[in-house]
C-alpha cells in the first residue's frame, strides 16, 4: 500500500510543488495521476521512488515511512519499484541487453539469474530479437518498450510511469498502454502520470487530478 498523509513539497527556490496532498493506493491498483504540466505529477512519483523527501507530511510505502529513510537503505527499497520516464533515459552506448543487465548488476543479482531474467522480459515485450541493438537503432515506441523492460526485469511490486506515451506516436501509445494493463493484471501496482485525461475513462481506472499542487478530483 502507498499512502500520502497531508504531504507538501517545497523546493529550495521556494517553489511549492505539492500542498496538503493525501491519498492511498491499494496493492494491485491501477491509478492515473492527471493534470497540466507543472501540476506536481512527477513530484508525487519522485516521492514514492524516494528521489525526493516531503517537506511536510508523511509518505508510507509498504509500511515503510520514507520521511526517515536512510540513503544506504534506498537501493534495497527500490528493488521493488520500477520507474519509466518520458524521455526513456536509456544508456545509448549500450545494447538493449546491456541496458537491462546494468540494472540487475546494480542491485546485486547473480550472473546466473541475469540472463534468464533479461531474455524472459524481452520475450514478454516482443523485443528479444532486438537484444543486440543499440537504442539509436530503435523506433521511439521500441525505445519506450526497452525502458519498460528495464523497469520490469527486476519483477517489481510497483511500477511508476511518468508520461510514458508522451514522445511516441498514437499506434505505439496504444501498445504501451496495453502493456501496462497486462502488467497490472499480473498483480503489479501501476501509477501513471499523464496529461491525457481521457485514458482513465477509456480504461475505467481511478484518477487523481492535480492542479497547482493540489488534488482537485479523486475518483473514476
Amino acid at each position: 500500500m502507498i499512502e500520502f498523509d497531508n504531504v507538501s513539497k517545497t523546493y529550495q527556490n521556494k517553489w511549492t510543488a505539492l500542498t496538503n496532498v493525501s491519498f492511498k493506493v491499494e496493492k494491485g491498483e491501477f491509478l492515473f495521476i492527471t493534470g497540466p504540466t507543472g501540476a506536481g505529477k512527477t513530484t508525487i512519483l519522485k516521492l514514492i521512488y524516494a528521489e525526493e523527501l516531503p517537506t511536510i507530511g508523511r509518505v508510507v510505502v509498504n509500511n515503510k515511512i520514507l520521511n526517515t529513510i536512510k540513503k544506504k537503505e534506498i537501493p534495497l527499497y527500490r528493488r521493488n519499484i520500477g520507474i519509466i520516464f518520458q524521455d526513456f533515459k536509456l544508456l545509448y552506448d549500450r545494447t538493449v541487453y546491456e541496458n537491462l543487465e546494468f540494472i540487475l548488476k546494480a542491485i546485486d543479482f547473480k550472473d546466473n539469474e541475469i540472463r534468464e531474467k533479461i531474455i524472459r522480459t524481452l520475450t514478454r515485450l516482443g523485443l528479444v530479437h532486438k537484444k543486440d541493438c543499440y537504442p539509436y537503432q530503435l523506433s521511439g515506441g521500441e525505445q519506450q518498450k526497452v525502458a519498460i523492460a528495464r523497469a520490469l526485469v527486476k519483477d517489481p511490486e510497483i511500477i511508476l510511469a511518468d508520461e510514458p506515451t508522451g514522445n511516441i506516436d498514437e499506434e505505439a501509445s496504444k501498445e504501451i498502454i496495453n502493456i501496462f494493463k497486462e502488467i497490472n493484471l499480473m498483480g503489479a501496482t501501476v501509477i501513471m502520470a499523464t496529461h491525457h485525461q481521457e485514458l482513465p475513462q477509456i480504461l475505467k481506472k481511478r484518477r487523481l487530478h492535480i492542479v497547482a499542487g493540489k488534488i482537485v478530483y479523486d475518483g473514476f
